[in-house]
């Protein structure tokens, strides 16, 4: 194994021993092999850069480079954005370690070296972001590199293999050129996802936002601050910014959109789906820090009539976040509120039972207009789930979810 430290500005040679200059860079094509080490960028004497390929490269150690051809047969560089450079992009640069769920700081790059066909390859192994490798960067062309290998050694090492390694494009085009995948991070829970994006810059948070499908987007944006997700959905299209918008819960896109300037929310609305923009618009008309504001209208609800057969068939077509349902709501003729049966009674029942036998406690409701605190204040003293949300007719208006309560009460401490 050898170090990028270790190889930056060592002499290259050419086949005939003539000095060629000092190594750069090194470049990866993730088109064609993501491990494999594909140019060696030389800094000649007269300050040009030439290119050396992998199957130019004759040997390699901390000493010398070597290459298995003359000097007029290796080109000059130029610049291509397939490539990825590993000092100026991997270096020194912020990653995401997709393993340990966290940003880093890249301090070195591990390599293996190895023979094949009578020339040597280098592949990456891992980004090396642990004490030792900051000793070595720090230490580096201060003392004989075997020495400073062995004195770097004494510090802990951390590594992250490249397969775990995500790095950061801010550019799309070129995210498709180095055909850099977000796959691993998409896998996520989107609060570790959440988390990561807190600990980049605004580019990098959007580029992140980019790379998922808008579900996961959504999902991920829903765990940041109301202020970062309005900041990111601007820097969107109002298209884009709609897309995300539509995979939130209602509440949580209402919460979003009253973030962001009128005429921005107006093209986004313009943009959602028919109902999902008239769920939004709806919440919208809510004064702030009421239970109307709080509430989401992803909810299920059947007439008071209805059995745990008609219930398991509603549960089986709702389409609205999974987390809001904890009761199914029943109503009356009038559409008024009569009662709510927990999730879990109904799946004890059998099939023909009527829900309203299945309610058997009081129902508490909150009118829409009640503040914050009253809605808190029922929670903790009812120990509730959920808490549906009437109008002034006693009719279903949404549901407000435990969830929505914790970050009031996180949010005041």
């Amino acid at each position: 194994m050898i170090f990028f430290t270790e190889l930056q500005h060592t002499d290259a040679y050419d086949v005939n021993g003539e000095y060629l200059g000092r190594l750069e860079d090194l470049c990866v094509d993730p088109a064609h092999n993501s491990l494999l080490v594909s140019s060696y960028l030389v800094r000649m004497p007269d300050r040009r850069i030439v290119c050396v390929t992998h199957d130019q490269m004759q040997s390699i150690s901390i000493r010398q480079i070597q290459a298995a051809v003359p000097r007029d047969e290796i080109r000059c560089y130029s610049p291509d954005e397939g490539l990825l450079h590993v000092k100026k992009e991997v270096l020194d640069q912020q990653i995401i370690d997709v393993n340990h769920r966290k940003v880093v700081r890249v301090n070195d790059v591990d390599f293996d070296i190895q023979p094949r066909n009578g020339h040597t390859e280098l592949r990456v192994l891992a980004v090396n972001v642990g004490l030792a490798a900051a000793i070595r960067r720090l230490l580096q062309g201060l003392m004989a590199k075997h020495r400073l290998r062995a004195f770097s050694e004494l510090f802990p090492s951390t590594t992250i293999p490249w397969e775990f390694v995500n790095l950061i494009e801010s550019d799309p085009a070129r995210r498709v050129k180095l055909r850099m995948s977000y796959d691993r991070l998409a896998l996520l829970h989107p609060a570790d996802i959440a988390d990561i994006l807190e600990e980049l810059s605004h580019d990098e948070q959007r580029a992140v936002i980019e790379s998922l499908d808008d579900e996961t987007a959504a999902q991920a944006l829903s765990e940041i601050p109301t202020h970062m997700q309005a900041a990111l959905l601007e820097s969107f299209t109002p298209e884009k910014a709609a897309d995300i918008v539509e995979e939130m819960a209602p509440d949580e896109a209402a919460d979003v959109l009253q973030e962001m300037p009128p005429e921005t929310t107006a093209e986004v609305l313009a943009d959602m789906g028919k109902e999902e923009a008239t769920e939004v618009r709806e919440l919208l008309g809510f004064e702030e820090k009421t239970a109307g504001a709080l509430m989401t209208t992803d909810y299920i609800v059947v007439g008071e009539e209805a059995t745990v057969e008609g219930a398991i068939v509603a549960l089986r077509t709702y389409e609205g976040a999974v987390e809001s349902v904890h009761s199914i709501f029943l109503v009356g003729p009038q559409g008024t509120l009569t009662g709510a049966v927990p999730i879990g009674r109904i799946l004890l029942a059998k099939s023909d039972t009527l829900l309203k036998d299945l309610v058997s406690e009081q129902l508490i409701s909150v009118d829409s207009q009640a503040d914050q605190k009253r809605v808190v204040d029922l929670f903790h003293k009812y120990n509730l789930l959920n808490l549906p949300v009437v109008d002034d007719k006693n009719n279903l208006l949404g549901v407000v979810t435990v969830d929505d309560v914790l970050e009031i009460v996180i949010s005041r401490e």
